[in-house]
C-alpha cells in the first residue's frame, strides 16, 4: 500500500524469490491489471464518480496515486473521469512512494497550490501518513473492500463515512473551528478556481 512500481516489483522479486527482474515483474503486473480493466471495467468505490463530478465543477482537482501511470489512465477511461482532473500524478514519478509525501506535493504543485491549502482524501494509512507529512488536509473515507488498519483514523484530520458526504467547504468551516491549522490529495484545494 503506497509503493511506487519500483518498490513494489522489487518487494515481488524478492520476497517470492522470482527469477525474473523488476522490470518484467512491473510489466506482467500492469499488462494484467490493464487488460483487466479493459474486459471487467475499472473498479470503482460506490459513489465516487458522481462525487468527483461534483467536486470537479466546483473545485480543481488532482489524482495523486500509487498505481502505475497506464493503470491510472486505463481507471480514468474505464470511469469516464480522465477530463475530471487538472493534474495527474503517479508514485512512479517521484522518488519515493506513500507514506512519503512526495506524491501529494507533485500534485500540489501542478495545481499552483499551497499544500496547506490542499484537502488529501484517502483511504489507506500510508496515504494519511503522506498527507500529513506533506502538510495537508488528511481526510479518511475507509474503502469497506479493503479497510485501513485500526487507528488510521488517529492520522486523519476528518474521517467520512462515505465519499457522497465529501464536501470541502464543510471540511474547511469544521477545521477552523477547532483553532489551529490542521497538521496537515487527492484532492480538493480550498480556494475556489
Amino acid at each position: 500500500m503506497g509503493s511506487n512500481s519500483r518498490q513494489w516489483s522489487e518487494t515481488m522479486r524478492r520476497r517470492l524469490r522470482l527469477d525474473l527482474d523488476r522490470e518484467q515483474i512491473e510489466r506482467a503486473v500492469v499488462d494484467a491489471m490493464v487488460e483487466r480493466y479493459r474486459r471487467e471495467g475499472a473498479p470503482a468505490i460506490d459513489g465516487a464518480v458522481d462525487t468527483v463530478r461534483r467536486l470537479a465543477a466546483e473545485w480543481p482537482l488532482a489524482l495523486a496515486s500509487s498505481s502505475h501511470p497506464r493503470v491510472i489512465d486505463a481507471a480514468l477511461q474505464g470511469t469516464g473521469l480522465a477530463d475530471a482532473f487538472r493534474a495527474v500524478v503517479s508514485s512512479d514519478e517521484v522518488e519515493h512512494g506513500k507514506p512519503a509525501p512526495d506524491v501529494f506535493l507533485e500534485a500540489a504543485r501542478r495545481l499552483g497550490a499551497d499544500p496547506s491549502d490542499v484537502i488529501v482524501v484517502e483511504d489507506s494509512l500510508n496515504g494519511l501518513k503522506a498527507a500529513r507529512a506533506a502538510g495537508m488536509t488528511a481526510v479518511l473515507v475507509p474503502n469497506r473492500s479493503i479497510p485501513p488498519p485500526p487507528g488510521a483514523g488517529d492520522e486523519a484530520d476528518v474521517v467520512l463515512d462515505r465519499i457522497g458526504d465529501l464536501d470541502p467547504a464543510a471540511i474547511d468551516r469544521d477545521l477552523e473551528g477547532r483553532g489551529p491549522a490542521p497538521r496537515g490529495p487527492a484532492t480538493a484545494t480550498r480556494t475556489r478556481s
